[in-house]
């Protein structure tokens, strides 16, 4: 299996638990790695055959309007099972980071895995 990256993808979303944090939109950083098989897009140069990144970040950016949630374990959970139907992804690998949510931190939140890992064929 081979993977397609999208790192660091920055979405504003309406997130967390306390009542003022309902009241604005706040910044989430996600880290993506989605499992397919380049070679068919590789074989015919044809972006049509592989998941295509700007598609997919647009996606997440709907999502994250389409969707208020209070914890980032929903967002993830939730975006996760929307890409794999959505883009019929095998396998993902999804972090998604909550800047500034502590003030010690750099960013807080979770990693995920989903589907079914497939090795070499």
């Amino acid at each position: 299996m081979d993977l397609v990256l999208i790192e660091a993808l920055e979405v504003d979303t309406v997130i967390g638990v306390y009542d003022w944090e309902r009241t604005l939109t706040q910044k989430l950083r996600l880290d993506l790695m989605l499992g397919t098989d380049i070679r068919a897009a590789a074989a015919d140069d044809d972006i049509a055959r592989t998941l295509d990144y700007a598609t997919i970040s647009a996606r997440i950016q709907a999502f994250a309007d389409e969707h208020d949630v209070a914890l980032v374990e929903t967002f993830a959970e939730r975006l996760a099972e929307t890409l794999r139907e959505d883009f019929d992804i095998v396998w993902l690998r999804l972090t998604v980071r909550k800047p500034g949510a502590v003030p010690a931190a750099a960013a807080v939140g979770v990693s995920i895995e989903r589907g079914q890992w497939k090795g070499d064929t």
